[in-house]
């Protein structure tokens, strides 16, 4: 999965797109719509906050609207097991500065306002720690200021400890969570030669465990539920506390108050599914949070891959990002329609991969079969929380298990009204700033939003459901032994297919072009930003001496190898400025073949000392001089590092029994009203079940 992770327009009818992190530009299309429609709605520090629209869903029938809307209200439900997994003290806070903000009549303004800042980044981030950097983020007013802010917004009504000495306790507990940095100061740290869990504040396993002593758990054997477990020590012994609801066989775990209204919400979208194997495909997900068993996971995503309805959802433990050691999932979930024109092309693609297969430049032994076309869809989300929203991918390959990808396939879906309301709230300005020649800028107003559309399907088409393991792994995952570095290899990988493939002369039959030569120049604008961002992405990474997130250090891969091992990219210096200049596209593609083989060979193979010397000797390490002269560059364009979205409302119609009948959309148009409506949702929850 692309976050934000990663652009796409009408033209050509593309639906190919890419997640934020992946391969994001920054393009203004002007059109009509542009100009008529609200999207952007704030700046928050770094933060960008943008609108989301959901043109066709009024289009859908009365019956898709309804599992949409049910769909949504269970990912709202368990949203907050995201925030949790973020950092143990994650919702407290967020309860604490949600009433100041609430209650905030009688604060200073100067010091509301640095309050209320916090407050929206917790709500963009899911907690205080920046998405790009993993850096921990604190409120900008003295603690003593906060306190006063505090005391003013309990004598408002703020529904905060009503005695002083209980307020106290919780703020003194608060403090350095809230206003030092150098405490819990990195999300997910996997710098090498530290302790990567000691180092990092992700709420996957109890504080002061090790990294080696769970490494060596895990590796005799105990760990059971590696994607949806938190690891802690009892009794002297490390265990397992399952995520899971309960059921008749197995007493509720981590939780099972979230997990349980999710399934209230999914139980009442199944007599509307599109199918009876979706109305399945639902029960088998809730079987799955009832059990916490991996094995009902696995059912459920192949059953999930082999689901083509129009009306689709991700929904569970997903995306193991913000683990140092790979293996835990964070929470997130996405609920989209097929745009059936985008999808078109989309589809043509997916209709030649076993064509590209055969023509990547890996081993014969690692190529694998294709028997059925992988589903690629281009899709208008309407929902997305936890790693899902407010910041969202914008191109998704699932499901992750290696296995299911090789026996049963992939689905992706490239999110389109994401892209669109990313490309309407940005600009061109920094293309401008850092492109070498003026015939970077021409080609990026020209081909920028297809190449970069491309990129990203086959990103996630060709890409994350390409080739195969070697048998040396006797079935297991590459994930297992390539901890900390597998999902840095697979991005890189992924994107190291798009690039390969970027001027075949089989996407002319497929659309992208009318000719090769438009082919070929869509390819060159491809390796053109893929050469950039190398520069572009310093400017989203603070003070940061290397890269944490493994978009960042995927992309820095790629760049670095190529300056460092041939003469196809040299870096130029004009006017005390640093530009990288592509000087044989050819020459680069050849690089960018061998860098690629390789990288399928150490996945197929979990080669984990070649991973670390690829990885760490190319794309962690930044140069701080290159860093600071970037970030001084674009300082007066003040452009956002990322953009977040407030979702589409979707509102109930009910007939006079109150069964809903229908659903209806509208647009918030801001973020703090949506998320303290979905905080008030998911606190009504915690009353009612617990949490």
């Amino acid at each position: 999965m692309n976050i934000p992770h990663r652009s796409i327009t009408v033209l050509l009818a593309t639906a190919l797109s890419l997640s934020l992190l992946s391969c994001s530009r920054d393009t203004e299309p002007q059109t009509s719509t542009a100009r008529e429609r609200q999207y952007k709605l704030e700046r928050v520090g770094p933060a960008q906050v943008v609108q989301l629209y959901a043109d066709g869903f009024d289009q859908l029938s009365a019956r898709e609207r309804v599992f949409a809307y049910y769909l949504s209200l269970a990912a709202i439900a368990a949203r907050d097991i995201s925030i949790d997994q973020h950092h143990p003290r994650a919702l407290e806070v967020r309860a604490l500065v949600e009433e100041v903000y609430t209650h905030s009549s009688g604060i200073d303004p100067t010091v509301r306002d640095k309050i209320a800042q916090y407050t929206k980044l917790f709500w963009i981030n899911n907690g205080f720690y920046d998405n790009l950097t993993s850096r921990k983020f604190v409120v900008d007013c003295t603690f003593d200021e906060f306190k006063e802010a505090v005391r003013a917004a309990q004598a408002a009504g703020a529904a905060i400890a009503e005695k002083d000495r209980a307020l106290d306790d919780q703020l003194s507990q608060l403090r350095p969570v809230m206003f030092d940095p150098g405490v819990d100061s990195v999300l997910t740290d996997k710098t090498p030669g530290h302790d990567w869990i000691k180092g990092s504040a992700v709420n996957f396993y109890a504080r002061g465990l090790s990294y080696a002593e769970v490494d060596r758990w895990a590796r005799s054997g105990n760990e059971k539920n590696p994607l949806n477990s938190t690891v802690v020590r009892r009794n002297g012994r490390l265990t397992e506390e399952v995520w899971r609801s309960g059921n008749e066989s197995v007493k509720p775990g981590m939780y099972a108050g979230f997990l349980n209204a999710a399934i209230q919400y999914l139980e009442q979208a199944i007599p509307y599914a599109g199918s009876e194997h979706q109305a399945e495909t639902v029960r088998q997900l809730i079987r799955y949070y009832r059990s916490g068993d991996p094995d009902d996971f696995r059912t459920f995503n192949i059953l999930w891959v082999k689901d083509s309805a129009s009306i689709d959802f991700i929904h569970g433990f997903i995306e193991v990002y913000l683990d140092p050691r790979g293996q835990k999932a964070e929470f997130e979930s996405s609920i989209y329609y097929m745009d059936p024109i985008q999808t078109k092309m989309m589809q043509g693609l997916a209709g030649l991969a076993q064509y590209f297969e055969d023509s990547a430049p890996w081993k014969d032994e690692y190529k694998k079969k294709i028997d059925r076309s992988p589903i690629a869809n281009s899709v208008n989300v309407v929902m997305g929380t936890g790693g899902a929203g407010p910041t969202m991918p914008i191109g998704i390959n699932l499901p992750n298990e290696e296995s299911i990808r090789e026996e049963h396939g992939t689905k992706s879906v490239l999110l389109h009204n994401v892209v669109d309301a990313y490309n309407k709230s940005t600009g061109l300005e920094l293309v401008k700033e850092l492109a070498w020649e003026d015939r970077e800028v021409q080609n990026e107003e020209k081909y920028g939003t297809i190449a970069d559309d491309l990129h990203t399907a086959m990103h996630e088409v060709i890409g994350h459901g390409s080739g195969k393991t070697s048998p040396k792994l006797d079935g297991k995952d590459p994930s297992v032994f390539l901890p900390g570095y597998y999902n840095t290899l697979e991005e890189a990988r992924a994107d190291l297919v798009a690039l390969w493939n970027a001027w075949d002369p089989k996407l002319v039959d497929v659309g992208i072009a009318k000719d090769q030569n438009e082919t070929r120049a869509i390819g060159e604008t491809m390796y053109q930003q893929a050469v950039r961002v190398g520069l572009s992405q310093l400017r989203r990474i603070g003070n940061s001496t290397q890269l944490e997130e493994d978009h960042l250090k995927n992309r820095q891969l790629l760049v670095n190898y190529a300056l460092q091992n041939s003469n196809a990219i040299t870096v130029e210096r004009r006017d005390g400025k640093t530009y990288y200049r592509i000087m044989d596209y050819d020459a680069l593609r050849g690089v960018f073949g061998k860098l690629l083989a390789e990288v399928m060979r150490i996945k197929a193979e979990g080669d984990l000392p070649a991973a670390k010397k690829l990885i760490d000797g190319y794309g962690l390490r930044v140069d701080v001089g290159l860093r600071n002269e970037i970030q001084n560059r674009v300082r007066h364009l003040n452009l956002p590092s990322y953009s977040a979205f407030v979702m589409p409302k979707l509102e109930p119609v009910s007939d006079p029994t109150a069964r809903v009948t229908d659903v209806k959309v509208s647009y918030p148009l801001d973020l703090a009203t949506q998320m303290l409506e979905y905080s008030k949702f998911t606190r009504q929850i915690r009353l009612k079940t617990g949490g």
